[in-house]
């Protein structure tokens, strides 16, 4: 496998981004750079770009399976494109997103399914959203020796309860509530903790507050680290993208174009073409004819 995709590409990770990373990079001030991935070409691409932290998020509900929220993703869905990811790239840190009701039952249950990321789908840790009402499967999970990521702010699974994809901790109280749940994760044993669509005043308190390093995303610049989706970081899909997101390259753009030229070619009898065609040796091609004659 190549290494460099061009010239201008960081190099590969020379080793793989450890737990003990997300604490160091915390401790001298480097940013953390994570991103979703769904499938073994994607996990690829990141690892060559030298991305560190790759999450196979429920976000795949919406981004690649065509549903309006992250609600509808089963654990085996999740377990499936995790297992894909931990084949395309070995130097990132996995993490495997726990799917709605899957981590909700009891901590035995929670234990049971957090595992599966590891055993079965080859990650390093998972995460879950929630706060205090989410430490009893936290604890057990973490107990279990399953290192565990946090989430909060906005927390997809619940968007029914919060009236859509909007932003939270707008309020000094709500704000100071997830200062509280934030803190009480950390000492329930999480390793970090995403902050996903609060103002950056609040981020910034956070991270200051915590050890333990904060994943922001749409969460202004203060956090440790940020992360993005695949498909907004390279616009594969302009029908939406979040306000906070940034689009790096429009690729998506690029492959309709690629299969508009490919349609084309294909009409007007330009492909396949010399280079893209086989035929056989004289003697071999002699030989068929012959039996076809014969036939």
């Amino acid at each position: 496998m190549s290494t460099v995709l061009n010239p201008c590409a960081p190099a590969l990770t020379r080793r793989k981004f450890r737990l003990q990373d997300f604490a160091e990079h915390k401790q001298k001030g480097e940013p953390i750079v994570m991103v979703t991935a769904y499938d073994s070409t994607s996990a690829r691409l990141a690892e060559l770009a030298g991305i560190e932290v790759i999450l196979v998020g429920d976000s795949v509900a919406m981004v690649c399976l065509g549903h309006d929220t992250t609600l509808p993703v089963t654990l085996e869905q999740m377990l499936h494109h995790a297992r894909a990811v931990a084949r395309g790239a070995r130097t990132p840190f996995l993490i495997g997103d726990l799917p709605f009701l899957s981590y909700h039952g009891t901590p035995a249950e929670a234990v049971h399914n957090a595992g599966l990321f590891l055993k079965e789908a080859a990650m390093d840790a998972v995460k879950l959203e929630g706060g205090r009402e989410r430490l009893p499967a936290v604890r057990a999970i973490i107990e279990a020796g399953i290192p565990v990521m946090g989430h909060l702010g906005l927390t997809p699974q619940k968007i029914r309860q919060l009236g859509g994809f909007k932003p939270q901790a707008r309020t000094a109280a709500a704000a100071q509530f997830l200062t509280e749940d934030a803190l009480a994760l950390q000492d329930a044993g999480v390793f970090s903790l995403v902050l996903e669509s609060v103002p950056q005043e609040v981020a910034l308190h956070v991270s200051q507050e915590l050890e333990i390093p904060t994943i922001g995303i749409g969460a202004g610049p203060h956090c440790d680290g940020q992360v993005l989706v695949w498909h907004d970081l390279l616009g594969l899909d302009d029908t939406f993208v979040p306000p906070f997101a940034k689009t790096y390259r429009s690729v998506g753009k690029m492959i309709v174009e690629g299969l508009a030229d490919y349609r084309r070619e294909v009409k007007d009898g330009l492909f396949p073409a010399a280079p893209q065609t086989r035929s056989m040796e004289p003697q071999e091609l002699d030989e068929f004819q012959q039996k076809v004659r014969a036939c």
